[in-house]
């Protein structure tokens, strides 16, 4: 499952789901619209992990969450905790950080 926010309230999500990784993206970014299919397939193969897209810009409270100084940014938490993040368009660096969580 992908939830694509709509008001700047991820801390609630990390709080509430035990596993979330979020992509951290903008409207105007090519890598972001190149990776959003990429990070959507990973949701339905991670049905227990939630899958999170912010707009980095429009939610500056989400956005300070994670160190997000290049877009796309993709940030790990677990049990309500940052874990780890990486600023890539690379789908085997994205992968990489998704089973870091999965063997949670």
């Amino acid at each position: 499952m992908v939830l694509e926010l709509e008001k700047d309230n991820l801390q609630e999500i990390i709080a509430e789901k035990k596993n979330v990784v979020v992509q951290y993206s903008a409207g105007w970014c090519g890598n972001c619209r190149i990776m959003k299919p990429k990070f959507k397939k990973e949701a339905s193969a991670h049905e227990d992990i939630t899958f999170v897209i912010a707009d980095a810009e429009k939610f500056p409270e989400s956005r300070k969450l994670a160190t997000v100084d290049n877009l796309p940014t993709f940030a790990a938490f677990s049990n309500g905790a940052f874990k780890n993040q990486v600023q890539t368009n690379k789908y085997d660096v994205l992968k990489e950080l998704i089973n870091e969580v999965a063997s949670n």
